[in-house]
């Protein structure tokens, strides 16, 4: 007779809310024991929740997204009773396996993660030996193999740190992997590596030692509560496991991602790489299961996803001189002229940045092909600049600054309410009609352009979007900006009011169909009928595209947005 298995969050250690990350079934799927059911994804840890026993997925009881903590009902399962299923209590769900980095010093106990092999056993502490005297100085730590529950003479897949390498607390230091699971060990401390214990291929179990670290007094002093915990990824053979943590020093991704590749997060699951490599792929938004493995049983190396990376950007950069050899196939251009700079002058040769690199690839792209028609026009804002100002002393205690950009993006908001044909997406022969309004803003950085969007800007006031703005604005300056930051943009604003211009010709992105610039405005006098008044002119150009959109709706378009922007008013009707 069939049974009914209510599937919990097990044991996760100290994290609580960890967000989902993948939903890997829905209700009326038939799973197997031990097939991963979600994934969870903290600042610290990853791990897969898997099914305590054969049987039909009756009710999913999460979402992408959400958030759940040790106990939480993740699905209800109707088990056989041949599978001697019962309810699963958080200890008995324990995830296959968790990337888990190592508790901050001022913990008084290490943080842990619920790290079960597939077959049955419990999940244990995990922890690692550290001495236990404080140092007045520097302090030797051995850096341990903690508690992987029944594995023993794991092989050393990967030794990430040689002697002399500076390394942070977190940073990991050697990735192991059985046949069921894979897992990074990290260091308990930041400090200097004094010795490597083991190379590349050695066996080793719970409580050998790896590495001796030179831990300064201040870091040292903490040693035992920070005893590294180890970090593992579900791994069935060939393994299979979800993205990592992320290392703290790691920049976030650095164009829109609008324009990165799909990534099949099926694929993507089923890959063999390492926690850490999973991690730097996710944040370059490379498919590991395009990436060709180096490593052991060829595993993906963090070597070999920099290696696509980089293979990927050299054939968008020369794309346009191949197609000379070829005859000008694509597109008939003559080759890039060779030129020795040198023999004319001085020169000096610095390499773009990544995000040039990489938004230079799209830019070009999306100019080569998509049609553009940029129509220039001029709004009156003396009476909205008069409003801006009127607001900004009204909220100078909040800290809140209103800037024009604020007000252009209610606007446009409004514009493609009224044209909708600016708010879609060619896909193939379908043109894709989208009924949320994602504004994105270019954000000049020290390191290149990003647009950073502003989500459901249709359902916010002109105060919550210049908040939304600023925070935005200064997380792309520090370069914090993550792929949710810059994902699912309708419609882009690229404003150059704070340094000049006139009007220019904005490149739309990619997938959108149109894009709005503006310029510094100015007083210019305007005759009012009976004399010449002096009044605010703000320059705008909108770049659209002749494929989606003809001249007469952007035309419309724009005297639209000239009206709504010489009375705000008319954006309430």
């Amino acid at each position: 007779m069939a049974q009914t298995v209510e599937v919990k969050v097990p044991d996760i250690g100290d994290f609580t809310d960890v967000p989902v990350i993948e939903v890997l079934v829905k209700a009326g799927d038939t799973v197997k024991a031990e097939d991963s059911l979600v994934t969870l994804e903290s600042d610290k840890a990853t791990m897969d929740v898997p099914s305590p026993s054969a049987g039909i997925v009756k009710d999913v009881k999460v979402k992408l997204g959400d958030k759940v903590s040790e106990g939480s009902v993740i699905v209800t399962l109707e088990a056989a009773a041949g599978n001697g299923a019962k309810t699963a209590s958080p200890a008995q769900a324990a995830a296959p396996a968790a990337t888990v980095a190592s508790a901050p010093a001022t913990r008084s106990a290490t943080a842990s993660a619920a790290a079960t092999s597939p077959v049955p056993s419990a999940p244990a502490q995990r922890k690692t030996e550290a001495p236990t005297t404080p140092a007045a100085a520097a302090q030797s730590i051995e850096v341990k193999v903690p508690d992987i529950g029944d594995f023993k003479d794991v092989p050393v897949i990967e030794v990430l740190v040689k002697a002399g390498d500076t390394v942070k607390a977190e940073d990991s230091l050697v990735t192991l992997e059985s046949e069921k699971a894979t897992m990074d060990v990290p260091s308990p401390s930041a400090g200097v590596i004094k010795e490597v214990k083991v190379k590349l291929g050695d066996k080793v179990s719970e409580g050998n030692v790896i590495v001796v670290l030179e831990a300064s007094a201040a870091r040292a002093s903490a040693a035992p509560a920070q005893a590294a915990a180890a970090t593992a990824t579900p791994a069935p053979a060939p393994p299979q496991s979800p993205s990592s943590s992320v290392s703290p020093d790691r920049k976030a991704p650095s164009a829109s991602s609008d324009a990165a590749p799909q990534v099949d997060s099926e694929t993507f699951r089923k890959a063999h790489a390492s926690p850490s490599v999973r991690a730097f792929a996710r944040e370059l938004g490379v498919d590991l299961s395009r990436v060709k493995g180096s490593g052991p049983k060829n595993r993906v190396l963090r070597e070999d996803v920099q290696k696509y990376v980089k293979d990927a950007m050299t054939a968008a950069a020369s794309s346009s001189a191949a197609t000379s050899s070829a005859g000008g196939a694509a597109l008939g251009l003559l080759p890039w002229p060779q030129v020795d700079f040198a023999k004319f002058g001085p020169v000096e040769a610095k390499p773009l940045s990544r995000i040039k690199k990489i938004s230079g690839a799209n830019l070009h792209r999306n100019w080569v092909m998509i049609p553009h028609v940029t129509n220039h026009d001029d709004a009156d804002i003396t009476d909205l600049e008069a409003l801006r100002v009127t607001l900004n002393k009204e909220n100078e205690k909040t800290g809140i600054k209103v800037t024009m950009l604020a007000f252009l993006i209610k606007v446009c908001v409004s514009a493609l309410k009224k044209f909708p044909e600016f708010n879609a997406s060619l896909d193939g022969d379908n043109l894709i009609y989208k009924q949320y309004y994602h504004i994105g803003f270019a954000a000049d950085t020290p390191n290149g352009l990003m647009v950073p969007v502003v989500k459901n800007a249709d359902q916010k006031g002109v105060l919550a979007i210049a908040k939304e703005m600023g925070e935005l604005s200064a997380k792309a300056r520090e370069g914090k900006l993550g792929p949710v930051d810059m994902q699912g943009g309708c419609f882009s604003i690229s404003s150059l009011g704070g340094i000049g211009g006139t009007y220019f010709t904005p490149i739309i992105n990619a997938p959108e169909v149109a894009i709005l610039g503006v310029c510094r405005s100015s007083m210019r006098p305007v005759w009012d009928g009976k004399q010449f008044a002096p009044r605010l002119i703000l320059p705008l150009s909108l770049s659209w595209d002749h494929r989606v959109i003809d001249g007469a709706a952007a035309a419309r378009f724009n005297s639209y947005l000239i009206a709504l922007l010489g009375d705000m008013r008319r954006t309430l009707l």
